[in-house]
């Protein structure tokens, strides 16, 4: 008996007998998949970006044991882009005591590149949101010193190259924080360097630059930064994040107009200031200070991480590029890592399919930007912590890959 199997997308006729087995003639012809690149974004809460590329690599091995598999890190310049970058150009990780949002010593880590003297920062190490309790949350008080302190200790290494994400700040104080660790003058009318915090703004007075680290001069700056608010208004970043931070009302009236002033006496200095400049108003207003007082280079946290990660060159001699995330929706077009890794892989022409751990309807917005198939790996009712445990969505990962690799192999067989 025969069986007749109509493929729509070729419209070919494949004749298969009853008794067929997926012989070694088969095996051959469907190996066809050399070398696929892994690059999966943490999902959050659950799996690393190492585990999730770990999990389907082993997938991918199973149907293809001769298969070269890279597994490159990868983030989108928010938590974890230290790790992705240090671990794909063999990096080491640095720790230093920094002073914390609210002015307390802890221990910070930032990412070491002796070969190309590189520090790879993530801001929320010493002025992030989560190193303070819910109801400490007060954008009046929080400083980004910190943030300088870990810089002034990477220029003691001789770095002279910084790679700086700055998501999921607790601060509203544009930086000043930071800038005043690194050397500049920010002063009130009696000549005091004005206190930690938004409120030291409102003191502010005169804005000196001829005591920075001499060093700073030699410094080249690129900061991950998605984020297009400016700096004040009603698209600035005390009106869009401050409630988040802890602001009121009353609180986000006054740190706007500080904010003003401050961007006012900045232009006295450094006349080309633009506070209205997209990005200015990340981080609470870091965007502005690292782009006006430091030079810095605002751009796509991705971008970003692809190029020092090296990943487009795996790409390039890819068969399969493989993404993902813990939730794909419609803002992971928005500047989210697999929309970047899908878009980096359609420039060379590279097929490319996407996991997650959930997607919503308007997840088919990622088809648009290059991803031609994606794939949820949950595989039964369960609740969300049931899904979360790390275990759990392995091994969830792993057996959804397996069964998509599965079906590549076979359609590659028939492929003929």
């Amino acid at each position: 008996m025969e069986y007749v199997i109509l493929i729509p997308s070729k419209m070919k006729v494949v004749k298969l007998c009853s008794d067929f087995k997926y012989g070694n003639d088969r095996k051959q012809r469907g190996d066809t998949v050399r070398n696929v690149v892994i690059a999966i974004d943490s999902f959050k809460g659950s799996l690393t970006t190492f585990q999730a590329g770990q999990a389907v690599k082993e997938a991918v091995n199973d149907i293809y044991p001769d298969a070269q598999v890279i597994v490159s890190p990868i983030a989108d310049g928010g938590e974890g882009t230290v790790d992705a970058i240090i671990s794909a150009t063999n990096g080491e990780k640095v720790k230093v005591i920094v002073t914390n949002p609210l002015g307390k010593k802890i221990e910070a880590t930032y990412g070491w590149i002796p070969d190309t003297q590189t520090a790879v920062m993530e801001m929320s190490q010493a002025a992030g949101i989560t190193l303070i309790d819910g109801n400490q949350r007060n954008p009046m008080d929080t400083t980004t010193f910190g943030v300088g302190e870990m810089i002034l200790d990477a220029i003691a290494k001789g770095c002279r190259k910084f790679v700086i994400g700055i998501g999921g700040s607790a601060t509203n104080d544009g930086g000043v924080g930071m800038l005043q660790a690194l050397g500049f003058g920010f002063l009130d009318k009696n000549g005091n360097q004005v206190p930690f915090g938004a409120k030291g703004l409102k003191e502010l007075a005169v804005i000196q630059t001829e005591n920075a680290v001499k060093e700073l001069k030699e410094c080249s700056f690129s900061v991950a930064c998605d984020v297009k608010n400016v700096l004040c208004g009603e698209d600035g970043c005390s009106a869009i994040y401050g409630p988040q931070k802890g602001a009121t009302p009353a609180m986000i009236a006054d740190m706007d107009s500080w904010l003003k002033n401050y961007a006012t006496l900045t232009k006295s200095v450094i006349p080309n200031a633009d506070d209205n400049a997209p990005g200015t108003g990340a981080a609470g207003g870091m965007g502005f200070a690292l782009l006006t007082f430091l030079g810095a280079k605002l751009e796509s946290g991705i971008g970003l991480v692809i190029r020092e990660t090296g990943l487009e060159k795996h790409i390039m001699d890819a068969d399969l590029v493989v993404t993902g995330e813990g939730r794909l929706d419609g803002q992971s077009s928005m500047g989210k890592a697999p929309v970047g890794v899908a878009t980096m892989a359609k420039k060379h022409h590279k097929p490319v399919i996407a996991f997650a751990g959930s997607v919503t309807e308007d997840a088919v917005e990622a088809h648009t930007y290059g991803v031609d198939a994606f794939f949820p790996i949950v595989r039964k009712p369960c609740n969300l912590d049931e899904a979360m445990y790390a275990d759990n969505a392995y091994q969830n990962l792993r057996n959804t890959a397996y069964q998509v690799f599965r079906l590549i192999r076979t359609m590659r067989g028939y492929d003929e």
